[in-house]
């Protein structure tokens, strides 16, 4: 780590996580993530009663229980993949000092502001990392930038969705698969979920996906109608993005599939999403439907490509804004 103002700093940016997979820590987080504007629009005197005194009541210790199924050592998985994967950087980058922060929760990106402020930094880019860009994530870090990064010079990257060493990263590791398992008989990348009327009101994180994943099949040298794009994590009664995930490997495994690969480009780190709800929850359901093995990917984590390809994001000129 360097403490020259004349260093240049570079924050990863990930979403977040609880403290711990108790009832009450995931209720703090879940508090602080829900009440983003961002992510859910209702006006709040509608929303924060339901959110208090129905929501988090009810969903805080199921949510807890998934999370001690994943949780590791060092915390819960996408914050010991995310302070790994900005060491890794780190030293790809011997002349920056390189931090991470979370959106909702620990470190936050207030704190993070506050240590670049007091090394002496001046300049500072921002690294969301969500390869494709959403007004639910990206737009939010935006928010906290503007009123937590009094005194510095920010400059943020929109995304990175059709980056072509994250794109490569993104097919060695399936490839790499491959080699060691051999190939299902589909391929399916799943990425998070956003209500429909967002992407109805000019969101472009549909079409983002859709680059990304012929980004993937050009660089895994395949037909893009090769692999299936399918949406997980839908939260509430309204149409989010579809197809929806578990509908769809279900549909798979009554229609004959056996072997699935699944690969979640959209998810920087393995979390909660990827381990419990993918590998765990879909993959039973992928069984109850007459499939017999959900074959998961591993998100890039601390790789070296991953790392590489960040590394590279963050000294190149363009798209930072």
């Amino acid at each position: 780590m360097h403490d020259s103002s004349d260093a240049p700093a570079l924050l990863l940016v990930n979403l977040g996580t609880p403290a711990a997979p108790t009832a009450a820590a995931v209720r703090r987080y879940l508090a602080q993530f829900l009440h983003d504007h961002r992510v859910v629009q209702l006006t709040r005197w509608l929303w924060c009663p339901l959110l208090h005194f129905v929501i988090l009541p009810l969903r805080s210790p199921k949510v807890a229980r998934k999370y001690a199924q994943v949780w590791m050592d060092g915390g819960s998985p996408l914050a010991v993949h995310t302070a790994a994967l900005a060491d890794a950087v780190q030293a790809r980058l011997p002349g920056w000092r390189v931090d991470h922060a979370m959106r909702y929760g620990s470190p936050s990106m207030a704190d993070a502001f506050a240590r670049l402020r007091a090394s002496g930094v001046r300049k500072v880019r921002v690294l969301p990392l969500y390869p494709q860009y959403s007004t639910t994530t990206t737009a939010s870090v935006a928010d906290a930038i503007a009123t937590d990064a009094g005194g510095l010079q920010v400059a943020m990257l929109n995304d990175y969705h059709r980056d072509p060493g994250w794109a490569a990263a993104v097919a060695g590791s399936i490839r790499a698969h491959w080699a060691t398992h051999g190939r299902g008989e589909r391929l399916l990348l799943s990425f998070h979920g956003i209500p429909q009327r967002l992407v109805d009101g000019g969101d472009p994180y549909a079409a983002h996906c859709e680059a990304s994943t012929l980004a993937i099949a050009d660089a895994l040298g395949i037909p893009r109608a090769e692999i299936l794009l399918t949406f997980q994590s839908r939260f509430g009664r309204e149409q989010w993005l579809q197809p929806y995930t578990q509908a769809t490997l279900e549909a798979l495994a009554r229609d004959g599939v056996r072997t699935l690969d699944v690969a979640c480009p959209g998810f920087a780190v393995d979390c909660l999403e990827t381990l419990e709800e993918i590998a765990v929850e879909n993959a039973e359901a992928f069984r109850a439907a007459g499939g017999q093995a959900l074959r998961y990917i591993p998100c890039l984590n601390a790789g070296a490509a991953h790392a590489d390809a960040l590394a590279g994001l963050a000294q190149r000129d363009q798209g930072w804004a």
